[in-house]
């Protein structure tokens, strides 16, 4: 975390990597038996930021966190106040700081997952892998101390106390840290193919084995965790660009349908023995219907490609070709919805009415005048009753 937030300051424009720094009385404070620059840095030296990075990452220097903590917040208390901020803005939900170095305090405490989330975020920052990854190391003089050297002291990396014993080709970074009350801790990471997995280990033990051999499992175990992670998982492409997916209705258009494909291919870091096309395609369209025009390419929804409810990855849909609109079709809706607009629905309701009681009134009339000249034409006559027959 102090590596984090003082790569933050540099890339912030706030420090530069080459900025010298004069150490101050904090120096003196670190806690008794804490790791040192070797020399421990002198109350007035100055180094560099850079150097003063290695010095933190590579020796172990208690005394260089409390001196790049001043150097970014002005005060060591200020400093842990900005390291505890930063943990809840990574998402870190079990991390409290007290100090800049990690040395043992029972409100200071953190986890392995974590731990994850912190060094992920560091390293987005190139120089920092670059001073975790180095093996050994020679810093300048300086105007109070003679050149200092100086070992990794990650085993996967670095034969300077264990030899060949813990050496993994595959290993990069990241730290080492061990007290009495945490047990031995060990950050690292491995690159096999495309694969780059992160190892966190904490409280793990230093044991002697049967043979009289001595093994310290925090590098054991992450070379195992490596081996696990490599065996049981693999990156690949789970979705390739284009690929038809669904057919999706289109009104107003001379075709009935378009076509839905991904427009990117997917990648996703999945189980050894997991392939795309077991997964769950989970399809999410903008409009279950479209309306002419529709252009090729156009957005239409998403895709989520799923496992036994994890998601492994998702892709933009989009129209594999246009759909032109159908004037008669358009023309047609138009006419559709201007005759269901209240406002017509009321005079039209009052035409028919109207053309409704004109036609009874007329059918009426027409009766009417039908019974009425039949029984004229008989007054006229002048014979009402029955003829008798002669």
């Amino acid at each position: 975390m102090t590596a984090l937030l003082v790569l933050d300051a540099v890339s912030d424009g706030r420090l530069s990597m080459e900025q010298e720094i004069t150490a101050s009385g904090v120096v003196r404070s670190v806690p008794a038996g804490s790791s040192t620059a070797n020399p421990a840095l002198k109350e007035g030296e100055i180094m560099t930021v850079r150097n003063l990075l290695y010095c933190l990452l590579v020796k172990s220097a208690n005394e260089s966190a409390d001196v790049l903590a001043e150097a970014v917040s002005g005060s060591v208390s200020d400093f842990v106040d900005l390291m505890n901020q930063k943990a809840q803005e990574l998402g870190c939900e079990n991390t409290h700081f007290v100090n800049p170095h990690g040395f043992h305090n029972y409100d200071h405490y953190t986890t392995a997952w974590d731990i994850s989330v912190i060094t992920r975020a560091a390293m987005k920052y190139p120089d920092f892998m670059t001073i975790c990854d180095t093996v050994n190391i020679t810093i300048p003089a300086t105007n109070l101390s003679p050149q200092r050297t100086g070992w990794n002291t990650n085993a996967l990396r670095s034969r300077w106390t264990y030899g060949d014993k813990y050496i993994n080709p595959e290993a990069h970074g990241v730290k080492t840290g061990s007290t009495n009350e945490a047990g031995y801790c060990l950050v690292s990471t491995a690159e096999r193919g495309r694969m780059h997995v992160l190892s966190v280990v904490m409280g793990a033990e230093r044991v002697t084995e049967d043979n009289g051999s001595v093994t310290v499992r925090s590098f054991s175990e992450t070379t195992r965790l490596f081996n696990w992670g490599f065996d049981n998982f693999r990156y690949a492409t789970i979705l390739e660009p284009e690929i038809p997916i669904q057919e999706i209705p289109v009104d107003l258009s001379k075709t009935d349908y378009v076509v839905a494909i991904s427009s990117d291919a997917v990648e996703a870091l999945i189980p050894a023995k997991l392939s795309g096309d077991k997964m769950e395609k989970v399809i999410t369209f903008d409009d279950e219907i479209l309306t002419a025009p529709v252009e090729a390419g156009q957005h239409l929804g998403a895709l989520e490609l799923r496992y036994k409810g994890v998601t492994y990855g998702k892709s933009d849909l989009q129209a594999l070709s246009g759909a032109e609109a159908s004037q008669w079709k358009v023309a047609l809706r138009r006419v559709e919805e201007f005759v269901r607009r209240p406002i017509v629905i009321g005079v039209g309701g009052a035409v028919l009415l109207a053309v409704a009681i004109l036609g009874i009134r007329s059918l009426i009339f027409s009766r009417n005048r039908y019974r009425y000249g039949h029984a004229v034409s008989n007054s006229r006559g002048g014979y009402t009753g029955n003829k008798k027959r002669r």
